[in-house]
């Protein structure tokens, strides 16, 4: 069974090895955006897997720790 990611999952692009949350489908791509917020990139939908719960509240703490020391805004 082929993993199929819809509009607001967390995924892992196994290609770039960055968490992004899907934002939408542009052609054969799928579009993601960091989950601190930032520049989408393009993935290609093969290179895609869920995350489990632990990595994405592990991605959640690390932008909240970022923004809290002054790294994001």
């Amino acid at each position: 069974m082929t993993f199929e990611p819809g509009p607001g999952d967390l995924v892992e692009d196994t290609v770039a090895k960055r968490i992004g949350k899907v934002m939408g489908f542009v052609g054969p791509y799928v579009q993601l955006r960091p989950v601190g917020g930032g520049t989408e990139w393009d993935a290609e939908p093969g290179t895609l897997r869920p995350v489990t719960v632990g990595e994405a509240l592990s991605a959640g703490v690390s932008v909240a720790n970022a923004r809290s020391r002054g790294e994001l805004p």
